[in-house]
């Protein structure tokens, strides 16, 4: 029994096409669960360098103000 199954492993080569389906299908999955959670992550990424930008910003008024009594024009 064990000799046929041993001969009929070493005779069969690659994957069925069921099996390629199925990983194709996990594949899809997670990419459509990830893919809307990195599309949040770039928005709030990009939102919170905005505010430091302004922050940097606002200091820099602020220093200006501070050494000239008056802000820029």
């Amino acid at each position: 029994m064990f000799k046929r199954l041993r001969e009929k492993a070493k005779n069969s080569k690659g994957f069925t096409l069921i099996e390629l389906m199925i990983v194709i299908a996990i594949i899809g999955i997670l990419a459509a669960i990830a893919i809307p959670q990195f599309m949040t992550y770039k928005a709030k990424a990009y939102n919170a360098g905005s505010l430091s930008d302004l922050h940097n910003l606002r200091l820099e008024f602020e220093g200006y103000n501070a050494t000239w009594d008056a802000y820029p024009n």
